[in-house]
């Protein structure tokens, strides 16, 4: 219970101090997606309502060991789909039969939490996945049934941020969003419920 109210605090709208402007889907969450979601799983209180609480993207690079200029192209495609300076992710441990070391850079991530967190989803589901060829909905099996849902990108071109003529190789990703569901019943409703376009779903509109 503790958690699930820090997870709160941190994720409410500022009221007072300093002025901000607030990610128009966390406001929608706030304002939309808690009542519905309180009465559809009949919670007793809003303290119980599931919240996404980080998104963490992922990209591996086999060869950025052996291609510097590759891992870089990487790490400078994450900071501006994300807005964030991503981490640099190595081996743990040598693989001899890969030629792979300890320590040598495997691919790059970016956690994102607050305001960008909010943001990069409001971007993924209304820019980015639209433009993903043959798009007939992201798929539901990808749930690991403690409330936190994966999905595959095959190519980073479905972001608008990123110039193809600089494109130095076309990769994909694996995206994380971390929920405070435990179950993924609720954490499925949560996504919907901010737009996320479920296949064989009709795609819920979050309003300006």
């Amino acid at each position: 219970m503790a958690k699930k109210k820090e997870n709160e605090a941190a994720d409410a709208p500022s009221t007072g101090g300093e002025e901000r402007v607030i990610p128009r889907l966390q406001r929608y969450y706030h304002e939309q997606v808690k009542g519905k979601l309180l009465e559809e799983f009949g919670y007793k209180s809003t303290m119980q309502v599931p919240v996404l609480e980080k998104i963490v993207i992922n990209v591996g690079i086999g060869e950025a060991s052996k291609n510097a200029k590759l891992l870089d192209s990487v790490v400078a495609e994450l900071a501006q789909i994300t807005g964030q300076q991503p981490v640099v992710r190595r081996a743990k441990k040598a693989i001899s039969n890969f030629g792979l070391r300890e320590g040598m850079p495997v691919g790059a991530s970016v956690t994102l939490r607050r305001e960008r967190m909010w943001e990069f989803l409001d971007r993924f589901v209304n820019v980015a996945v639209p433009r993903i060829r043959d798009f007939r909905g992201l798929p539901t099996r990808s749930f690991d049934g403690r409330g936190n849902y994966t999905v595959g990108i095959r190519e980073q071109l479905i972001f608008p941020e990123i110039d193809y003529d600089k494109v130095a190789q076309i990769h994909g990703m694996d995206i994380t969003f971390v929920t405070s569901a435990t179950r993924d019943d609720e954490a499925i409703a949560l996504l919907r419920h901010l737009g996320m376009p479920f296949r064989g779903e009709v795609p819920v509109i979050v309003a300006a």
